[in-house]
């Protein structure tokens, strides 16, 4: 009885032994897991994945690749996982005034991409201070003391910022919402170029072509839909060529009312083409410049040779707006007191309640239900 008693105990105190070797082994090997993972983090981000190759493409006629790269603060050793891409090119952004998108994307293990687009000029906001000179994408390129020959103008915006490379921004929230609705609305219609936009009213605001049609569009709501009504109307046959004033009657439709000069005749005008300036006010052909992929290509490929870079990227450098001059009048009190006095409303009309109340006003009016 007192050996089965011994043998029982030598057992239990066995299999303690091996519960704490098992549970020891456990802790060895997670402290072992543990260390091999710090070693490869601190490896990894220390001698792994170090940038040995920064490449440069895109388009951007000011600036340099040199000039892009040191912008974005990123330097060959660097380290790829350390990197923090939206820091660098919000950097590249802010530095470099006449780029509009940057775009920083990591190649592992050890190269690096900076993707950018140059600012293409697209609006003049007209505000009591002068003329803001402002990109596709929203971007204060100026503060300019004349108009942008060629580029629409917007009065009654009221910019909250005017500085230089900040986003543009009203202080009035649903001007804000008109704007963007309206150019959002602009890009998709090259057909018809728009001369003048008037949201003094925002829900109440007008459009000038250059083909001498006026559109009342009322406020910003469904924006693309109503520009491409009025677009329809201004390439219907019996519309083409006409000055005259469209209306939104209601939601879907769009009312046309000849314009006529001071013989009572209508009055007809050819659409003018449309003109493309540079930052400068000056009138350029749109095109990209031809040599910008090469330059680049050919940054990329010295410095993948290690041959210190390109050797004179032809990125035209600075100078502002100084010396372009541009004519020095308050476009926003002539155009605002011309179309008061009647130059751009002439035989205006009264409000009216319906569609059939609308076409009956005037001779030779035309409506539109789409």
């Amino acid at each position: 009885m007192k050996d089965v008693e011994k043998t029982n105990a030598e057992t239990q105190k066995s299999s303690k032994r091996l519960r704490r070797r098992k549970r020891k082994f456990n802790i060895y090997a997670l402290v072992v897991i543990l260390l091999v993972v710090t070693a490869g983090i601190t490896i990894s981000y220390t001698f792994l994945f170090n940038i040995n190759e920064i490449k440069v493409s895109g388009e951007s006629d000011m600036y340099s690749a040199e000039e892009i790269v040191e912008a974005s603060g990123i330097r060959e050793g660097d380290n790829l996982l350390r990197l923090d891409p939206s820091k660098s090119e919000q950097a590249i952004l802010d530095k470099l005034l006449f780029v509009e998108s940057a775009e920083v994307e990591r190649e592992f293990p050890s190269s690096l991409e900076i993707k950018v687009t140059k600012c293409e000029p697209a609006y003049n906001i007209s505000y009591d201070g002068g003329t803001l000179l402002v990109s596709k994408k929203g971007k204060i390129l100026a503060d300019n003391g004349f108009v942008t020959d060629g580029l629409p103008i917007i009065y009654g915006y009221e910019p909250a910022v005017t500085a230089a490379g900040k986003p543009v921004e009203s202080s009035n929230q649903h001007k804000n919402d008109a704007f963007n609705a309206l150019m959002s609305a602009f890009e998709k219609d090259t057909e018809n170029p728009v001369s003048y936009v008037d949201m003094n009213d925002e829900f109440s605001i007008n459009v000038t072509y250059r083909n001498g049609i006026i559109f009342r569009m009322g406020n910003w709501n469904d924006a693309d839909y109503k520009l491409k009504l009025a677009e329809e109307v201004m390439n219907e046959d019996s519309v083409k060529g006409k000055k005259g004033y469209l209306t939104m009657v209601g939601t879907h439709e769009c009312g046309f009312r000849v314009n006529k000069d001071s013989t009572g005749q209508e009055a007809t005008t050819a659409p003018l083409a449309e003109q493309t300036t540079d930052i400068y006010g000056r009138t350029v052909d749109g095109e990209q410049n031809p040599e910008q992929k090469a330059i680049f290509e050919q940054y990329n490929n010295n410095n993948n040779n290690n041959s210190g870079g390109a050797d004179g990227a032809n990125g035209q450098q600075g100078g502002g707006f100084a010396g372009n001059g541009g004519n020095d009048v308050n476009y926003n009190n002539s155009y605002n007191n011309n179309y008061n006095n009647g130059e751009y409303v002439n035989n205006s009309y009264g409000q009216y309640n319906s569609y059939d109340q609308y076409n009956g006003y005037a001779d030779n009016g035309y409506g539109y239900d789409y």
